[in-house]
Order: C-alpha cells, then structure tokens, then sequence
C-alpha cells in the first residue's frame, strides 16, 4: 500500500503506512513467541515482507520525487533514466536484510544502517522538506548522490548501537539515554521532518561512538 501510494506521489499517506508497517516489524517476532506461533517459514516471510516495507516502498518515493525534482543542464539527457535509478535503495536493503540474517555480530548492534531507519529518513525527508527537495536549491544530480550514500550506509561495516537496554545504568546506557534525550527538541520543533534528523543524528553519534572505541 505504501509502494502504490508512493507512485501516486502521496507521500504523506506512503509515509503513515511505512510507520505503520514499521510497528508491525517491531512487534511481530514478539507476538509470534508470545502466541507460540513462531517458524522457519514465518522468519523468512519476515525478511521478504521487510525487503517490501522498508525496500521497494522508499525506492518507489524516490522514483516519483525524480520526476519532479529539477535537472541541471548536464543531466537533461538522463531525465528519463535517472528515476529508475532510485531502485538501487531496494536492492541494497535486500542485501542489508540478507546480510543481518546471517551475521551473528548483529544480536545486539547492528552493522550498518537499519533498513527501518534508512525508510523513516527518507520518507520523513521527502514529506517534510519537499518544498526545498524540488526547489531550484536542489536538484537531481544531490539527489542521486544523496541516495548513493544512504545505499553505501546499509551495507557499509560501519557499527550502529541498538536502543535496547539490559538495564537502566548511566553507565552502561550513557550513548542511548544521550540519543533519546536529544532527540525529544527535534520531535518537539521538527514536524515531519523529525524523523529524518534523528536517523542522521543516530548515524552520527554511531560513527563518533565507534570511532572512540576504535581510539
């Protein structure tokens, strides 16, 4: 639904129900285990369902904001190729899905960006700020290059803390309580667009936590 809303260009409706498709993701696993209902053929619908919601419904965003976004004069030739292009995002999410399906360093972290969070940033950016995204101040040539960067994100070894606690110690949880403490301004002040910067925000403090522990 999110996908066909997109290519209608209905971003703030392919927006609700990538949030809503994202509560589900949360709480799907959890209700399975809890209804003893959970299997092997469950975690792989699990996967493809996911490749859907957080793959093929960005990409088809993207596509549509292509269409509207202005082309500086050396891409002119390329108007009616560059949209198609915006499915590299499904691709590196289904790589980014399989790779977390196999990769036993992920029970606690991730590596990489979570498809969840890449689809919340874009779709939150396109929904909050599409007035700027299809203004002279922008253009399709930031847009595709925007977008490479968010496909290298998804797979890239770069480690990502998850907000999950195993208990409430400063100590011990001193990066998350920063992180959700932080982003209660953006949510405040931001509108749609809050999502979008707190998704930047957590890949930020991600690289800057990581770079510390490496140092």
């Amino acid at each position: 639904m999110a996908t066909g809303a997109a290519f209608y260009g209905n971003y703030s409706w392919a927006f609700l129900l990538i949030v809503i498709g994202a509560v589900f993701d949360f709480f799907d696993g959890m209700s399975a285990r809890v209804l003893k209902v959970s299997s092997p053929i469950g975690k792989e619908l699990d996967s493809l369902a996911d490749v859907v919601t957080f793959g093929v419904a960005p990409s088809a965003m993207i596509f549509h904001l292509f269409h509207r976004v202005v082309y500086p004069d050396f891409m002119e030739p390329l108007r009616d190729v560059m949209p198609y292009t915006a499915f590299l995002m499904a691709a590196f999410s289904a790589l980014r899905l399989a790779k977390f399906n196999i990769d036993t360093r992920q029970t606690s972290s991730f590596i990489g960006v979570p498809t969840p969070a890449n689809t919340l940033f874009w779709a939150s950016l396109i929904v909050g700020n599409y007035g700027f995204l299809v203004s002279e101040k922008f253009n399709a040539f930031f847009l595709f290059m925007f977008m490479l960067l968010s496909c290298f994100l998804l797979v890239a070894e770069i480690p990502m803390f998850a907000l999950k606690f195993k208990n409430l110690s400063w100590q011990d949880n001193k990066i998350k309580f920063i992180f959700i403490l932080t982003c209660i301004p953006m949510i405040i002040f931001l509108g749609f667009s809050c999502f979008a910067a707190i998704i930047a925000w957590y890949v930020i403090l991600s690289v800057l936590t990581s770079r510390q522990k490496t140092h």
